[in-house]
């Protein structure tokens, strides 16, 4: 437990911050590794965020449009502000997605269930960021009650 009476689910996401990025952060949600394949964690996970009134921005090399939303190639590739960044992309390319979120000027980054780095969680939460990882906002969202 924190000293805010959060609770401490591991060293890389705690309630208060999990809330933070739902609530107040922002509302347009950059979801990298997000492309027309439906049967990918995603495609599902993009449309959760929608129904919580996110407009999620598809990043894929594919640049397809998903949900109704045009698609870019990159994040330096989004012509509109951007306040978070959720990955989806494997562990080892998630640092580099870290890096490039920072010098895109997001406000927080998420890396999805099983997408674990340490040295970027350092690296981006000592730029200013708030970052959650190896959490799913699908399932934050409920646990937690947020509203957006």
């Amino acid at each position: 437990m924190n000293a805010d009476g959060s609770n401490v689910v591991d060293g890389y996401a705690d309630d208060a911050t999990i809330r933070r990025i739902l609530e107040e952060t922002g509302d347009t949600w950059a979801v990298v590794g997000l492309s027309n394949n439906s049967s990918r964690a995603a495609w599902g996970v993009a449309q959760v965020l929608q129904r919580f009134g996110k407009r999620v921005v598809p990043v894929h090399p594919k640049a397809e449009t998903v949900h109704g939303e045009q698609g870019y190639a990159s994040i330096a590739e989004i012509p509109f502000p951007v306040d978070v960044v959720d990955v989806f992309v494997n562990s080892e390319l998630a640092g580099a997605v870290a890096d490039e979120a920072v010098a895109a000027g997001v406000k927080a980054v998420w890396f999805q269930l099983g997408v674990v780095d340490p040295d970027a969680f350092g690296r981006t939460r000592a730029a200013g960021l708030d970052m959650v990882m190896d959490r799913c906002p699908a399932i934050e969202i409920p646990r937690l009650g947020t509203r957006a």
